[in-house]
């Protein structure tokens, strides 16, 4: 017979205490005793000098720096670089003990190349390499998705895209189920000036579903096509999501760098700082806050943001921007040093397989031989047409006084029928000048002041050429203005 169900007026807790047994009873009053006693003993504990009670009983120890890193790898989000080089310690010592392990092999490689990304450290790329290689050999690529996804995640940090894209197709072709393998490959795709492409593969990465990683991605990719306020709001969401501070901190950072490139340096500060409040090892983001220091005006604290994140993240381009900030203030010994330490760490870079040929052509356009700034971009374009070598190329073709082929180039850049959908200051700014070189006052102005609108503080030295620019240029004259439209007076 089934056990009747209680009344309405009836709880269960009621009955159950009403049918306890007479030593049950005894047991709980005891319990309660202990309880009020302990309660007792902790009023009477001696408070310490700082007016608090003496501890109680030790906490469990906090999680060792390289426990989330493993996980972090794994689903494709960022690690934070102690957990980073934990995970690479710890894979370490079980390789020279199961040597055979190609999966721990994979991951190994895989956590090389984000920490040589965060870092900036050659080394780590061509540790990855031989690491992943290794783990082809024990296991096949038909069976080994995690090392094809690495590679994918290799080629991209050397920008060797073409490489990227192979293994990251193949990683795709094997696990198309699995979001993790899509994100490299988009990065292929773009990089390679592939936008289409890049666009169809996060369009099937959203089907797959919209975690903050996913959504950072998506950001990147509208970013690219001038969908501004999309890939703001994609970021703002992946912040707030983010599962880790070093996850939250590396959306907040990219965060940032859309806030300045829209020419707002108040609101970059404040993402970058925030990111480095969250993971103090943000090394992108201390790089981040020097050129936002620097768009405000504040020079002095830009001069010690950057030489701190030289110091952690001796990146070319760094140099580059840190050099051009010195030239800026007619500091030309310290701009000239700056310089040096481009072409140190670029031929360091290169012996590792990483290629900074737009860093070095840019370089060399503005500050050193023209002429050496096409040859190497002409190459680079051949390797990888997208939009970043184009205006690079078509700006080396202009100081190479050839302006005519570099406005097909500048227009490359700049156009979004041609490609060139991101709204980027710099780029703007460099068709405006090639197309005042080419008689063309009217084209020139309207890309000039573009520049200063979308970004008021997009370069030291180039802002006040833009200015220059258009005062030479003038107000418009009456053969600029559409037939059919009035002047306004």
């Amino acid at each position: 017979m089934e056990n009747p169900l209680p009344s309405p007026d009836t709880s269960v807790t009621s009955e159950t205490r009403r049918r306890l047994p007479r030593r049950v009873r005894r047991v709980l009053l005891a319990l309660l005793v202990v309880a009020g006693a302990l309660g007792l003993v902790w009023l009477t504990l001696p408070a310490q000098r700082d007016g608090t009670r003496a501890p109680g009983p030790p906490r469990p120890p906090a999680p060792a720096p390289g426990a989330a890193a493993p996980a972090a790898v794994g689903a494709g989000v960022p690690a934070s670089l102690p957990g980073l080089t934990a995970l690479i310690a710890e894979r370490e010592r079980h390789l020279r003990a199961r040597p055979a392990d190609a999966r721990a092999w994979a991951v190994l490689g895989a956590a090389y190349v984000e920490r040589g990304r965060r870092t900036a450290d050659p080394a780590d790329c061509s540790k990855a390499e031989e690491a992943l290689r290794t783990s082809l050999r024990l296991l096949p690529q038909e069976k080994n998705t995690d090392a094809l996804n690495a590679l994918a995640m290799l080629g991209n940090e050397r920008r060797d895209f073409a490489s990227a894209r192979a293994w990251g197709e193949a990683a795709v072709k094997q696990a198309p189920g699995r979001w993790t393998v899509y994100p490299p490959l988009i990065d292929a795709y773009t990089g390679l000036g592939d936008d289409k492409a890049a666009q169809r593969t996060l369009d099937r990465l959203l089907t797959l579903g919209r975690s903050p990683a996913v959504q950072a991605k998506a950001a990147a990719v509208y970013w690219d096509r001038g969908w501004r306020e999309d890939a703001a709001a994609e970021l703002a969401d992946a912040a707030a999501a983010a599962a880790s501070p070093a996850e939250r901190a590396a959306y907040l950072e990219q965060a940032g760098r859309i806030a300045l490139e829209r020419g707002d340096g108040e609101d970059a500060l404040r993402h970058f700082d925030a990111a480095l409040r969250l993971d103090p090892d943000q090394r992108e983001a201390r790089a981040g806050r020097a050129r936002a220091l620097a768009a405000l005006g504040r020079t002095a604290e830009a001069l010690t943001a950057y030489r701190q994140a030289i110091g952690n993240r001796p990146a070319p381009e760094y140099a580059l921007e840190l050099g051009e900030l010195y030239e800026s203030l007619g500091s030309r010994p310290e701009a000239r040093e700056q310089y040096g330490l481009l072409r140190t760490w670029a031929g360091q870079d290169e012996e590792a397989g990483v290629d900074d040929e737009v860093v070095l052509g840019r370089f060399e356009a503005d500050h050193g031989d023209p002429a050496s700034a096409v040859r190497r971009l002409r190459a680079e374009w051949a390797r990888r047409p997208g939009t970043v070598v184009a205006d690079a190329l078509g700006w080396a073709l202009h100081r190479d006084g050839r302006d005519e082929e570099a406005l097909r180039f500048a227009t490359r850049a700049t156009e979004p029928a041609e490609g060139g959908g991101v709204r980027n200051a710099l780029y703007a700014f460099h068709r405006g000048v090639i197309e005042q070189g080419l008689g063309l006052p009217g084209a020139a102005r309207r890309h000039l002041e573009n520049a200063l609108r979308t970004n008021p503080a997009f370069s030291p030295l180039r802002v006040p050429e833009a200015w220059a620019a258009l005062r030479a240029l003038g107000e418009p004259s009456p053969q600029e203005v559409p037939a059919g439209v009035v002047p306004a007076r």
